[in-house]
């Protein structure tokens, strides 16, 4: 043993540093804060995916790097969209990723009255007006980038007539989309979202924690900077997106003359071979392309942990592809690289066959059986072992035969002998095929002198395969999951295509396996390695009387492999 000590995990990882991290330590350096406290701000009105976890991960892990606080917030000002369901899956999901908002849960919609009391305030002060163009009217009266916009003809109503129509619309006496309550800014701002935008509109419809209290609902932008004033949020930290509505943000605040948090922006998360759109979740659960939001071969959270990911590795990913201001795509590899890590680290190994060809062992004696100890982790020395059932008759995979067997090919053929792992030395001695002449069971021997996987003549073999006992075996399905999209960019199409068009065929395919009998009876999202198969999950679905498991990811990257043997270079 080497007298060099093992510095992997004795050295500390460098503390996490980028454009976001040095602004905020710039800005308590300054003394324009004197402490951090950051916010999620989900609207309750879709599942979250992996770009969320993303933005949840800068917003939590600065607050804990910097000794802060953190919210979890609903920006829920949209009743027409928004419900209850939505609002506890994020707070599942946002609490199996790991963040922790103590006791600190808020609702936008629990600050609808000081809202409307500051749009009144502006009113009062001619910041705002009551107008009645439709929703067409305002978007074609505002003009291009390149030309201003036209002054509504209810630009210049008098304080006390918009402030009259402003009570009477937070009332109910007005339609749905009768009337609006526009910012007076500047219509030949060169930023658009600067040009008198809409902060309430008129919609009668059931709130999912205000009831029908209102029937007027604040605008996003009106509403966003107003809850990170309310809620002390020094630092706002959004994606890029919203980049050109903070002017927006800080002309509120300062009209208002109220506390002022900073908000940063950085890019959003691109994947290969997926989307990352609530619009193009609904297309293809609508169009039954997949089984529903937690669907495996979607980014959602409720889907990758479904599929077997760990709130660790997903932690891991976001650790990794750190904070960038410019957009860009992530190879979804990465990802898959995470969970391998963790999962190699922490999931006990069983013995599973996906395609299970019988083995009879003709000089094994009838009617008995044996033990064998099996390591349950390589990687964890305190995971032990456990016991795995032998006899007469097993299954291993129909790939580890060849009748015929290709050059390099060194698994099971006529002849041939191959070390069962765990086990014992074996060798085929007859094919028994079936009248189409397919292959259904083999008769091999044992060598008694080889329990444990090893000659004592010192004879060696050049393959070992799994396998599992044909009588004490469990049935199972499995799931193999594989990318959603055949291209890494599924908006890679031709003129008038869809993404739809680029849909993988064989994103999941379903086979009836035989699996150890020890994982019989294993809950919902226990994870395990199957040897020589790859990472797999028991399923939601899955029940005593039908054990199904996902595949959360394989061993190795096959679809790389698959793309170099294609000739392709991975993208």
């Amino acid at each position: 043993m080497s007298d060099t000590p093992d510095t992997t995990t004795d050295t500390p990882r460098p503390e996490p540093t980028d454009f976001i991290r040095e602004f905020i330590k710039q800005d308590l350096a300054e003394g324009r804060f004197d402490r951090v406290h950051t916010r999620f701000p989900p609207e309750p009105n879709a599942y979250l995916h992996i770009g969320h976890a993303k933005a949840l991960w800068i917003d939590y892990g600065i607050a804990l790097e910097f000794g802060g606080k953190f919210n979890l917030r609903f920006d829920d000002t949209n009743p027409t969209r928004e419900e209850q369901e939505f609002v506890d899956a994020i707070i599942e999901d946002v609490r199996w990723v790991g963040a922790d908002w103590e006791d600190r849960l808020f609702f936008g919609s629990d600050y609808f009255e000081q809202m409307y009391e500051w749009a009144v305030d502006l009113i009062k002060k001619g910041r705002a007006y009551v107008c009645d163009l439709t929703p067409e009217q305002v978007i074609e009266m505002r003009g291009a980038p390149t030309s201003p916009g036209t002054d509504s003809p209810y630009r210049n109503r008098s304080a006390r007539e918009s402030l009259d129509l402003f009570q009477r619309m937070r009332a109910g006496e007005f339609e749905d989309g009768a009337r609006t309550l526009r910012a007076k800014i500047d219509m030949a701002a060169p930023n658009l979202h600067m040009r008198d935008p809409v902060m309430y509109r008129i919609r009668h419809a059931h709130h999912h924690r205000q009831g029908d209290k209102w029937c007027i609902y604040p605008m996003y932008d009106w509403a966003h900077g107003l809850e990170d004033s309310i809620e002390g949020i020094t630092h706002s930290l959004c994606s890029l997106e919203y980049e050109n509505h903070r002017p927006l943000y800080d002309w509120f605040l300062d009209q208002l003359g109220i506390y002022h948090p900073r908000q940063i922006e950085f890019a959003r998360l691109n994947l290969t071979y997926t989307v990352m759109s609530k619009r193009r979740f609904i297309e293809l659960v609508d169009g039954g392309h997949v089984s529903g939001y937690d669907d495996p071969r979607l980014p959602t959270l409720a889907g990758l942990r479904r599929r077997g990911y760990t709130p660790e590795a997903i932690k891991d990913f976001c650790s990794r592809i750190g904070v960038a201001k410019v957009d860009s795509v992530v190879d979804v590899a990465m990802l898959q690289d995470c969970v391998r890590d963790d999962l190699n680290r922490n999931s006990h190994r069983v013995m599973a066959v996906m395609n299970p060809l019988k083995v009879v062992l003709v000089n094994y004696p009838e009617g008995e059986s044996e033990e064998f100890d099996a390591i349950n982790n390589p990687e964890d020395p305190t995971a032990g072992t456990r016991k795995v059932p032998f006899g007469r008759e097993i299954y291993i995979e129909r790939d580890d035969f060849r009748e015929d067997p290709p050059p390099k090919y060194f698994r099971l053929a006529p002849g041939r002998e191959i070390r069962l792992r765990y086990a014992y030395f074996i060798k085929c001695v007859d094919v028994i095929k079936d009248a189409n002449g397919e292959v259904v069971e083999l008769h091999c021997t044992y060598d008694p002198e080889t329990r444990g996987g090893d000659a004592p003549d010192g004879r060696k073999v050049k393959a070992t395969v799994h396998w599992v006992a044909a009588e004490q075996s469990v049935e199972a399905q499995a799931r193999l999951y594989d990318h959603l999209f055949m291209k890494p960019n599924p908006d890679d199409v031709e003129p008038g295509g869809s993404f739809i068009d680029n849909l993988n065929p064989n994103s999941l395919q379903v086979v009836n396996c035989r699996i150890e009998p020890g994982v019989g009876g294993a809950a919902p999202g226990t994870r395990y390695q199957f040897e020589r198969q790859g990472y797999f999950c028991v399923d939601s679905d899955s029940s005593a009387d039908k054990l199904i498991f996902n595949r959360t990811v394989t061993l190795r990257d096959t679809w790389a492999r698959i793309e170099k043997a294609m000739g392709r270079k991975k993208q």
